[in-house]
């Protein structure tokens, strides 16, 4: 994928830290976003049988937390990459 987005001309980070702070404490492990292209979009690699709406919410907490709109859940674990593609959107009410 990074291959890919290269090829394209586009930036990104991998594995870029997400700080967790609780009432003004800094958490010693910071969340680790997969993807992030352009400083848009959050891409969150998973592969397995089925992405739940856990998978989801986790998507969509990672958007609020870094104040990101659009976020892509790509799951690996697909005949065809095209059906392991969900779009999550931060500010729509059911987060899809």
């Amino acid at each position: 994928m990074c291959y890919e987005l290269s090829k394209a001309g586009l930036s990104f980070e991998r594995q870029q830290p997400v700080p967790i702070k609780y009432k003004h404490i800094k958490l010693s492990a910071p969340l680790r976003l997969d993807l992030v292209v352009e400083g848009k979009v959050i891409i969150d690699n998973k592969s397995k049988v089925e992405v739940t709406p856990i998978d989801k919410q986790q998507l969509l907490t990672y958007l609020r937390l870094c104040d990101v709109k659009l976020g892509l859940l790509i799951n690996f674990n697909v005949i065809r990459l095209v059906d392991g593609v969900v779009r999550v959107v931060n500010g729509l009410e059911d987060g899809a």
